[in-house]
């Protein structure tokens, strides 16, 4: 017989006397991240490269200090990062619907705004009394001086001829404009030629006079459009040589400005943009002012989307809502008073991505994803180096005057934070993630427990005390910590690396000693911690405690029964996990439809508990080789079992089930089992070991302990136990007993009390084992099923002779019949 574990194979205890230390107080922080060098020296590679595609995915569950390891090494590598160029959008005067990227050298980008909006003010305010100077004044009056001159040497002559003819020169309004025609003067008064008409009717004027005005006006009127359009050519040249004088003038004052800031500002774009402002303020000059509204220099001025300080170091940016407009950026819009939606380049706003110019963007997959179209434009700008804050596919022009913005050339590095599972989905069906994300931060959750893992655990709960303002701990509280770090970790001399979940009841430790009056958190405080968040989330384990104990739920912890058997299965709430007895039974009797899984047939088995149960149909072909089929049909179940199943821990109890219905040798009630099995009958490893172990332990105990339950456990989870302190001491007392198994032929003597069998080398079992006496059953199922066969042979064998001989007989009736009569 098997022995049980002892008390130290049940539960790794921390001496708190092996720790070289009172209390954390004296113990040295210990900063950022600890236990993960592999995935340290991956994140600096990646930090440090500047390759192609060296973007980092870091992967690893949530509370491993991925972020502040990530802080701490981009604090150590930001001051030898060159940083980017500031970056400005201005008027498109050509397009104004695709407004122009400047791109400064960094830390300028303010003061070029600045600069410009003091040329912008000087336009608006000081310009247009700069252009009525006193010497603009007298150049004006030179220039019109040489007009009139021009003027009075066409027409001089011209008015005394008309004059001398009786005629005179008249500006006769037309619509808005105005034309000018000889009029006759009568009285020296210039008379339109209508009245004078009616005066000639009248017989105010002769014949003589009428007839000498029409001549006059008829020779007179050629000279006068001659000299009309001599004079509007004379005006246009005017006006042109006026508006030359205010252009040169108006360049000539706005120069200085200029001239100070390309001096500064060398770039091409720059320099192209202040000639653009100038060509358009010299045009308005020279012609009518706009009627835009608002700011007459708007589209003068600069709008800094990326600026920074001079001595500011590499930006690293935390996007945690990776919206398209929070990581692309957007145009804003305005609307109208008449409705009208407009855009320009002073409402674009920058992105994260272009915040992170030069630097680092932090972002977590999961959000990425989740987002619609923010994975797409992710890695197309990852893959072009190119940002396009708004991008062609959501490029939306019916909706009011879209703007969009030349595209900005940026080089930022991406540290994205994934599970394992994420990464997997995105190199299966991603083809260019390979390729983006080259560098695979790995960060593992378990950390060695040895003196350097306890050191380290030291470390971190004094840096929390430190930070956070918490009373330390004692030699005692650490040891205690650890020892749950180990039964989180669930792996043999290992201690998680999840340092989130120890913070978190460190810091409701330090609440309940700080609540009892005590200067210094001990390891009853921590214990004390552990039992009331187990009890904020058990209720769902109470529930079903008492539904065991009222029998609304059954399970039997005494006794022996056939096809019965005691499966361990998990209920999770949160970050806790409890364990619960699941009744498995099976059936069995003779035919051929084999095992049968009603979880399966009835649509509530998962995936790996099919798997588990293919194996289990192996692993029978594998004990019970026999000469002919196993002709028996058998079924198994999970007994008030209403959701899904899945895993595979129960399939190794559910083979125990099976040979236990099928050679009617019962099984022990008061042993409960958990253990996937191969097809060669080894029993493996599966998750959850502690807490199944107390799971059944609470319900054995709520039942009554008799001093011979306890629960069969794969011999390879058996190193990684961290039990509770109470079944434990039950263990030691003998009212409770964990076996560790490594094969099911151990399991089936543990839980039948007989020796289950090897073959021998006549590849037999033993007379009077457990699997010879299930060899004979499935020989007398086969038995069973060949005289059930022959019956229905002979059956058939009847009913074809009957037919035949009823053939033979109609054919007798017709030959016997006479002919009919023609």
């Amino acid at each position: 017989m098997r022995e049980p574990l002892s008390r130290e194979e049940l539960r790794w205890v921390c001496d708190p006397a092996g720790l070289d230390f009172e209390s954390t107080a004296t113990v040295a922080p210990v900063n950022g991240v600890i236990g993960q060098e592999d995935a340290v020296n991956a994140l600096r590679f990646g930090l440090e490269s500047y390759a192609p595609g060296q973007n980092i995915f870091v992967r690893g569950l949530t509370g491993t200090g991925r972020m502040t390891m990530i802080r701490r090494l981009l604090e150590e590598i930001r001051p030898a990062c060159a940083g980017a160029d500031d970056r400005c959008y201005v008027h498109n005067f050509a397009q104004p619907d695709r407004p122009r990227l400047l791109t400064v050298p960094r830390g300028t980008a303010q003061d070029l705004r600045r600069r410009v909006d003091a040329f912008c003010d000087f336009i608006r305010d000081e310009l247009p009394g700069a252009l009525q100077s006193e010497t603009m004044e007298a150049r004006r009056k030179v220039i019109d001086r040489r007009l009139t001159k021009e003027i009075a040497k066409h027409t001089e002559p011209f008015e005394a001829a008309i004059k001398k003819a009786g005629l005179a020169v008249v500006s006769v309004p037309v619509g808005p404009t105005s034309t000018t025609a000889l009029f006759p003067l009568v009285d020296g008064k210039p008379v339109a030629p209508e009245e004078f008409e009616e005066l000639r009717d009248a017989g105010k004027v002769d014949d003589a006079q009428y007839k000498a005005y029409e001549k006059s006006a008829e020779k007179h009127g050629e000279e006068l459009e001659k000299i009309s359009k001599a004079l509007h050519r004379l005006r246009r040249k005017h006006q042109e040589t006026v508006r030359g004088l205010v252009a040169q003038e108006t360049r000539a004052i706005l120069g200085e400005f200029v001239a100070e800031i390309r001096t500064d500002f060398r770039g091409n774009d720059v320099r192209t943009f202040l000639r653009e402002v100038m060509d358009d303020v010299v045009e308005l000059q020279r012609g009518p002012a706009r009627e835009d509204g608002g700011d007459p220099c708007h589209s003068y001025r600069v709008n800094v989307v990326l600026g920074h300080g001079a001595d500011e170091p590499c930006p690293v940016i935390v996007e945690n809502a990776p919206t398209l407009s929070n990581l692309l950026g957007q145009v804003d819009r305005q609307i109208g008073p008449a409705g009208q939606v407009t855009a320009d380049y002073s409402m674009i706003r920058a992105g994260s991505l272009l915040q992170a110019d030069g630097g680092y963007i932090i972002l977590e997959a999961r959000d990425v994803l989740g987002e619609p179209g923010a994975w797409k434009v992710l890695e197309r700008t990852l893959r072009t180096g190119r940002l396009d804050i708004v991008p062609p596919e959501f490029h939306q022009p019916w909706w009011g005057t879209a703007a969009k913005p030349e595209p900005i050339q940026i080089n930022v590095k991406v540290v994205l934070l994934g599970s394992s599972e994420i990464y997997h989905l995105l190199d299966d069906h991603d083809a260019q993630f390979s390729y983006l994300f080259k560098v695979l931060a790995d960060f593992d959750n378990v950390i060695a427990r040895d003196e350097a893992g306890l050191k380290l655990y030291a470390g971190v709960l004094s840096r929390l005390s430190r930070d956070e303002d918490l009373l330390s701990f004692d030699r005692t509280a650490v040891a205690r910590l650890a020892e749950h770090g180990a039964r989180i970790a669930s792996r043999a001399r290992k201690l998680t690396a999840r340092f989130g979940r120890v913070a978190d009841i460190a810091r409701e430790a330090a609440f309940v000693a700080g609540k009892d009056g005590r200067k210094i958190v001990t390891a009853e405080d921590v214990r004390e911690t552990v039992r009331r968040m187990k009890r904020r989330g058990d209720l769902p384990s109470r529930r079903f405690r008492e539904f065991l104990k009222d029998g609304t739920v059954l399970v039997e912890t005494q006794g022996a029964s056939v096809g019965q058997i005691n499966g361990l299965a998990l209920l999770r709430a949160g970050p806790l996990t409890y364990g619960f007895p699941a009744r498995i039974t099976a059936t069995i009797g003779a035919g051929t439809a084999g095992v049968i899984n009603i979880e399966r047939e009835s649509t509530l088995s998962g995936a790996i508990h099919t798997k588990g149960f293919y194996i289990l149909g192996g692993l029978l072909r594998h004990l019970l080789r026999t000469d002919h089929p196993l002709a028996f049909s058998a079924s198994v179940a999970f007994e008030q079992s209403y959701g899904g199943i899945d895993g595979d821990s129960a399939s190794g109890a559910e083979v125990c089930c099976l040979l236990s219905a099928l050679t009617g040798v019962p099984l022990r009630q008061d042993l409960a089992m958990t253990g996937a099995i191969d097809q060669r009958g080894h029993v493996m490893a599966v998750g959850g070991v502690d807490e199944k172990i107390e799971g059944f332990y609470d319900t054995c105990n709520d039942l009554g302990l008799s001093g011979q339950q306890g629960v069969l456990i794969p011999t390879t989870n058996a190193k990684d136990l961290m039990l509770r302190e109470d079944v434990v001491e039950a263990c030691a007392q003998g009212k409770f007993h964990v076996y560790a198994i490594a094969n099911i032929y151990e399991a089936l003597e543990l839980l039948t009390g007989m020796p289950a069998g090897v073959r021998d080398e006549n590849d037999e079992y033993p007379e009077g084992s457990l699997l010879a006496l299930a060899l004979e059953r499935a020989h007398d199922f086969w038995v069973m099923g060949r005289g059930t066969q022959a019956l229905l042979d002979e059956l058939e064998e009847r009913a074809a002779e009957e037919e035949q001989q009823e053939e033979v007989d109609q054919a007798a009736e017709e030959a016997d019949s006479p002919a009919d009569d023609a």
